[in-house]
C-alpha cells in the first residue's frame, strides 16, 4: 500500500498476522476525547481494508467543502490499516476505486466522515464483496494508568457473526462480538497473553504482548485457511503519544511490543472486570 499526499510519501502497511491478540476484561466505555494535545482544530483519520475476497484498492479522501483531495492510498489489499494523517476538523469523502483505475472511475464504496477536533477515528472497508460496506470507528487515545495499557476489539471476520474471545484458561475477554462493530476500551496490566477465538462457524489462537502506555485496536479477521485470527495494530505508543499511528505487525515498529509471547498463567487477570459486548 502506497500513500500519497503533497508531497507524496510512503505509508507503511500491514500483513494479516498468522497469531496475535490481547486478553482482558473489556469494560465498555464511550469514545473518549484525544488525551493532551495541541490540534488547533485539527484530528486523525486512518484507513483500513477489512474485506478478505475484496481485491485491492486505491483510496481517496477528498474534503467536502472545495472537493479538493487531502491523501490518497494506493494498492490497499486485506488487512492493510495506513498510518493516521492529521486533518483539518470537518467532513470528507472516503472513496474506494479498484487498484489502478483512473480517477474517472466510480468508486465501487463511498462515504462521508466527520474528523473532529482533537479526536482520531478509523474508517474501515469489510464484509464479503457483494456487501462491502463501510465504517467509521471513534478512537479513544486516553492515556492508560501507570504500568497498563489501553485495548478494544474490532469485528470483522466474514466467516462467523459473532465471536467469543477468552484465555486458554477459560477466563471471558468478550461476547458475541458481532461483525462491524468495536467493544469499548479497557485498561489492563502490561505483559503477554494468550487468546482462543470461537464463533459459529471457526475458530483461531492468538498471543500477544501489550506493552505499558500503549493503546491498541485488535482486528478479528478471517485467515485463509478458514480460521480466525486478531490482528493487534498500536493506535499511541506511549503516554502522551497521541497517535502514534499506523505502527503495525511485520512493520519493525512492533518488533519489541508484539514479541513472542509468555503462557498466559504467567500473568494475573485483574479482578471483577465485565465481559465486554460489542457497542
Amino acid at each position: 500500500m502506497t500513500k500519497s499526499r503533497s508531497p507524496r510519501r510512503s505509508a507503511r502497511t500491514i500483513a494479516l498476522s498468522a497469531a496475535a491478540a490481547v486478553v482482558a476484561s473489556l469494560a465498555l466505555a464511550a469514545p473518549a476525547q484525544a488525551a493532551t494535545a495541541e490540534t488547533d482544530g485539527a484530528g486523525w483519520l486512518r484507513l483500513g481494508h477489512l474485506s478478505p475476497d475484496t481485491k485491492s484498492v486505491d483510496v481517496r479522501v477528498s474534503a467536502l467543502a472545495g472537493g479538493s483531495t487531502e491523501f490518497e492510498l494506493e494498492s490497499v489489499g486485506y488487512g492493510d490499516v495506513s498510518d493516521y494523517t492529521e486533518l483539518p476538523a470537518g467532513s470528507y469523502a472516503v472513496s474506494m476505486v479498484p487498484a489502478g483505475a483512473d480517477e474517472t472511475t466510480v468508486p465501487v464504496l463511498s462515504s462521508t466522515v466527520t474528523v473532529s477536533d482533537g479526536e482520531a477515528a478509523t474508517v474501515a472497508a469489510y464484509g464479503p464483496s457483494d456487501d462491502l460496506q463501510i465504517k467509521a470507528f471513534a478512537d479513544d487515545l486516553s492515556t492508560p494508568a501507570a504500568g497498563n495499557a489501553r485495548i478494544r476489539l474490532i469485528q470483522a471476520s466474514t466467516l462467523t457473526p459473532t465471536v467469543d474471545v477468552e484465555t486458554t484458561t477459560g477466563e471471558p475477554i468478550a461476547r458475541d462480538a458481532r461483525t462491524g462493530t468495536a467493544t469499548g476500551y479497557a485498561e489492563i496490566p502490561a505483559g503477554a497473553w494468550e487468546l482462543a477465538l470461537t464463533g459459529t462457524e471457526a475458530s483461531g489462537m492468538a498471543d500477544v504482548e501489550v506493552g505499558a502506555g500503549s493503546v491498541t485496536t485488535l482486528f478479528v479477521l478471517d485467515t485463509a485457511d478458514g480460521g480466525l485470527t486478531l490482528m493487534p495494530v498500536l493506535d499511541s505508543s506511549a503516554v502522551g503519544d497521541i497517535p502514534v499511528g499506523g505502527v503495525q505487525t511485520g512493520g519493525g515498529g512492533l518488533a519489541a511490543l508484539f514479541s513472542a509471547a509468555a503462557p498466559a498463567s504467567a500473568f494475573a487477570l485483574g479482578a471483577g472486570f465485565p465481559v465486554a459486548k460489542a457497542v
